[in-house]
């Protein structure tokens, strides 16, 4: 995604990259970028922006990107500064490139921007499969102690028990193990509810 509000800039940039191999699609200002997101977020790898843009500026729009989409952006600046570069880096961004821009120095940068931003696509995925494995861990940790203290057991039979129970079920494990402690947690509420009634007679 290409997002300059000059439109010769625009045609230029999304050429370049054309040639390049690269598909792309063009908006002239942060709120047709935003609105070209909406429609095809899945098919954007990367988005080129350009920092200076009457109404929402390329950082605000950033901000957007990072705060509500999992679409990557870079940076199109005409001023070369620390600062600029700074604020980028803060935002997220995964590349940097001053104006004016040739084809020379836009395509080794955009090349290496759109690595990174694979890069934190596949950090992500592999984030959330952790975090979810941890979640089942958890729920299989909770079964296996509720086991444990219902039927007197040790850990390993106790786990063996869950698990032998799931694949006889044709179950996951974790499945199994969600639906015990939510059966566990049912019966104590319904213990405390029936305690407060007994103590009312």
């Amino acid at each position: 995604l290409v997002v300059d509000d000059d439109p010769i800039l625009l045609e230029y940039l999304s050429t370049v990259l054309d040639h390049a191999g690269y598909d792309t699609l063009e908006a002239t200002s942060a709120a047709q970028a935003l609105q070209r997101v909406a429609e095809r977020e899945a098919d954007i790898a990367l988005a080129l922006l350009d920092i200076s843009m009457p109404g929402m500026s390329g950082l605000d729009l950033a901000r957007r990107l990072r705060d509500h989409t999992s679409v990557a952006f870079m940076f199109l600046s005409s001023v070369d500064d620390a600062e600029t570069a700074r604020q980028a880096a803060n935002h997220g961004a995964v590349g940097f490139v001053v104006k004016p821009v040739d084809a020379v120095h836009l395509l080794p940068a955009f090349e290496s921007a759109l690595a990174r931003a694979d890069e934190i696509h596949q950090l992500r995925r592999t984030e959330a499969n952790l975090n979810a494995a941890l979640a089942a861990g958890r729920e299989t940790s909770l079964a296996v102690g509720l086991l444990m203290a219902r039927f007197q057991a040790d850990r390993n039979t106790a786990f063996e028990v869950l698990r032998d129970h799931a694949r006889s079920n044709r179950r996951k494990i974790n499945e199994v193990a969600e639906q015990l402690v939510a059966a566990e947690e049912l019966l104590n509420s319904l213990h405390g509810a029936f305690a407060g009634r007994l103590r009312g007679k």
